[in-house]
């Protein structure tokens, strides 16, 4: 019997890497799992390996969003579980380099198609009774990451949104966590950065690593949290520090209007 036993999935960036390991591991824990990419060939090819659905689409664009959901309602009933997992990077550490294709890119992947991701999957979720959001963010959401500047600020977005929605979500049944992953064996590594980095003593994670940290958030109960994975250590979700408050007598503090930090 499997974790997931008459669950659907819908996994995006579903073709290759992260999103790839994750659905076939959805796949053998029991769920039914909708696969979304932009790479036609290789998605349709990844969904056919586990008897799942393929859409293909930018994740970015809501029409996109209508037919995952379609999909895995017609196909499969419903939805209980929506990792999303697509992104990019800029490849450029030079902002004054940083074209606007590369930018808008970037932020339809990695900010839009979380947002519109999840505005998309709250409503059939909550029909089923509750279930779980993941969204992959990055070590790069929660430090400093000058080789890539935008990239570091979608992860940091991605963090925030996530925090900023399991709240809300509680009630209706629904968790909502990210992965934050070190550096991963996955396409967005080319051969020349393995090859720089593996001489350098950096392990590269394993995609297979990251789908049962995703498991996991999916399996449990805890909401609101960025799941730290690396190299040799079980996952760990990341300890945030309380702000320092106002100074007395000048503001409430946030948990006393429904802000709680």
């Amino acid at each position: 019997m499997g974790l997931l036993d008459g669950k659907v999935a819908v996994v995006t960036g579903g073709a290759s890497g992260i999103g790839q390991a994750t659905a076939r591991r959805f796949a053998a824990e029991g769920a039914s799992v909708v696969v979304a990419d932009r790479a036609a060939d290789a998605g349709e090819v990844a969904a056919k390996e586990i008897d799942g659905r393929f859409v293909a689409g930018d994740v970015g664009e809501p029409e996109t969003w209508e037919a995952i959901v379609a999909t895995a309602e017609d196909a499969f009933g419903g939805l209980d579980i929506a990792y999303l997992n697509a992104g990019v990077t800029t490849g450029e550490g030079n902002i004054a380099a940083l074209t606007d294709k590369q930018y808008r890119r970037i932020m339809r992947a990695n900010v839009d198609g979380v947002v519109f991701g999840a505005r998309a999957v709250i409503p059939p979720i909550a029909k089923r009774g509750g279930g779980a959001i993941v969204a992959t963010a990055s070590l790069a959401g929660l430090i400093a990451f000058p080789p890539d500047p935008i990239y570091n600020m979608t992860k940091h977005a991605v963090v925030g949104f996530i925090r900023g929605i399991a709240p809300q979500l509680q009630a209706q049944g629904i968790t909502a966590n990210c992965v934050c992953p070190g550096i991963v064996a996955t396409g967005l590594v080319n051969d020349e950065a393995r090859t720089r980095l593996e001489s350098a003593g950096f392990v590269l994670i394993e995609p297979e690593e990251i789908a049962a940290a995703v498991l996991e958030c999916v399996t449990g109960t805890a909401t609101g949290q960025a799941v730290v994975c690396q190299a040799g250590r079980d996952p760990l979700a990341y300890e945030f520090r309380d702000v320092p408050g106002p100074r007395q007598g000048q503001q409430r503090d946030f948990r006393a209007i429904g802000m709680d930090q």
